[in-house]
């Protein structure tokens, strides 16, 4: 069993799509899981003599079994029935962790990987309730928009489908998410579970926190390429994967990867075997950057649903692109002046970290001051030069998000797309107004789907009950800098376990 995290990209919408732009993307508590055993006991004769394996993938939440067979020569996934519902990601990860492992086995790995694919893989992919809007169901019981009510659910709750399908651009898609990056997250902990089952990579040392773990990553970084590949190629195309890195780094500082180290599983067509496709993207110059990144101490991740029904990145995506052609010198400018405002409002998050560092009985001191009072009143609190030096440090940190609206806001109009819409600055700012609210804005491409805030203290409360009476639903998602983990038992197991041993104590 492996997870991996759903992310929130705080800075470097759009930015992030190009080098040498930085993105800072949290990764969550929110987390998919990637659940591999073996199918069958015994190996049965026929895929002996016939040289194929079946797998079968179930998604419990959708109540979707789909069954396939894998050839063992070319490596390739077959749909058993074709009145199944496909999954490319899955599919995708599939096919290019069983390559990965024979890229790099000798031959008697190479035997023995033979004989545990014929017993069959049985698959299980599990996404936490986070990364899907229960709104509706709240609703519905007649329950208040409350992280309670939504705490009220049970873990891996049934996912309902959008009735509505439209055509055109505004095709709503078929389940109603929140935009943590669910279809990144599955794709990695699919490949984490797969390659660690496979024996291609050990994942037991990352289980733990893994900021104060092993120094060597390189098995990380061979989930890492395999997860990239596969949700890039399932996807259609070269994004800036800033997803999938921090589903298997964790939080970080992020500049893309040059896309020609995907050329060769672009152009991957019958003609070359998977394994020397992958065998070159695992031996590719990747050259993107991560620095490590979280969050100062005292400070809480907050992640709001408007319910106003999500938006279409890849259009929106387009819109920018299109407008940075008609105009280039203005999107210039703007991109100049997002670039650094990001950088800085980077800067004043690692000062604050030093600061903690340095006393952190005067930092928590003066965080737990500002999370009483709105941002104007902070300066109040400070009586010594060291407590005006942090609370200084917050406003600059605050006006510098300010200032990083604004140019979102300015690009979309230039764009003709909603970044920042009406409704979402008119919530931003009331947010921004509130006791203890360092930040708010919206993350990665902007649109309908969700808000977020920095706390200061224990002032998230207010806010959840803000939102809440503004018909906005504070989900239940903090920052958790873990990346793609080794988990050690079924996460249903655990839930169920957990809710007995409540019982027993009442």
């Amino acid at each position: 069993v492996a997870s991996a995290p759903g992310k929130v990209l705080m800075t470097g919408g759009y930015l992030v799509l190009e080098r040498p732009n930085a993105g800072i993307v949290l990764s969550t508590n929110a987390r998919f899981y990637g659940i591999v055993k073996p199918l069958h006991v015994e190996v049965k004769p026929e895929s002996w003599a016939w040289g194929w394996a079946d797998v079968k993938l179930t998604s419990p939440q959708m109540a979707r079994e789909t069954m396939y067979k894998l050839s063992l020569k070319n490596l390739k996934l077959q749909t058993v029935s074709s009145r199944q519902v496909l999954n490319p990601f899955v599919e995708h990860a599939v096919e290019y962790a069983i390559a990965a492992a024979h890229a790099t086995f000798d031959k008697d790995k190479k035997d023995m990987l033979h004989k545990l694919l014929l017993k069959g893989l049985d698959i299980t992919i599990l996404g936490c309730n986070e990364f899907y809007s229960y709104r509706n169901q709240i609703e519905a019981r007649g329950l208040p928009l409350t992280p309670e009510s939504l705490a009220s659910l049970a873990p891996f709750t049934s996912i309902t489908f959008n009735a509505e399908n439209s055509i055109g651009e505004n095709q709503k898609p078929e389940v109603a998410k929140t935009g943590l990056g669910s279809s990144a997250a599955m794709t990695t902990a699919v490949v984490a579970a797969l390659l660690h089952y496979l024996g291609v990579v050990n994942l037991s040392s990352f289980s733990m926190d893994q900021s104060h773990g092993r120094k060597d990553v390189s098995d990380l970084d061979i989930v890492h390429v395999i997860a990239q590949t596969a949700h890039c190629i399932a996807q259609g195309k070269v994004g800036s994967g800033f997803d999938v890195s921090s589903a298997v780094y964790g939080s970080q500082r992020y500049v893309r990867f040059s896309p020609e180290v995907l050329s060769s599983a672009q152009n991957a067509g019958m003609a070359t075997p998977l394994t020397e496709v992958i065998y070159d993207v695992l031996k590719s110059k990747w050259d993107h950057e991560r620095t490590k990144f979280s969050l100062p101490p005292l400070m809480t991740l907050l992640l709001g649903e408007p319910g106003s029904g999500g938006s279409s990145t890849p259009s929106m995506v387009g819109a920018v692109k299109k407008w940075q052609m008609s105009d280039p010198q203005n999107s210039l400018e703007t991109w100049r002046k997002l670039s650094e405002g990001n950088a800085a409002l980077e800067m004043h998050f690692n000062t604050l970290h030093k600061l903690a560092e340095r006393n952190y009985n005067v930092y928590e001191h003066v965080i737990n001051a500002c999370s009483l009072l709105p941002a104007e009143k902070w300066l109040e609190t400070a009586n010594e030069p060291s407590e005006a030096e942090i609370v200084k440090e917050l406003l600059r940190a605050r006006d510098v998000m300010l200032g990083i609206r604004y140019y979102m806001r300015k690009m979309g109009e230039a764009a003709g797309i909603p970044i920042e819409p009406e409704s979402q600055t008119h919530l931003l700012d009331t947010t921004m107004r509130l006791e203890g609210v360092l930040l708010a804005g919206v993350p990665g491409a902007g649109g309908f789907d969700a808000v977020f805030a920095v706390t200061l203290g224990a002032s998230s409360k207010n806010v959840t009950k803000t939102w809440s009476s503004l018909n906005v639903l504070a989900m239940l998602v903090t920052e958790d800098p873990r990346g793609a983990s080794l988990e050690d038992s079924d996460p249903r197991a655990r839930e169920i376990t957990a809710a007995v041993s409540s019982v027993q104590l009442q």
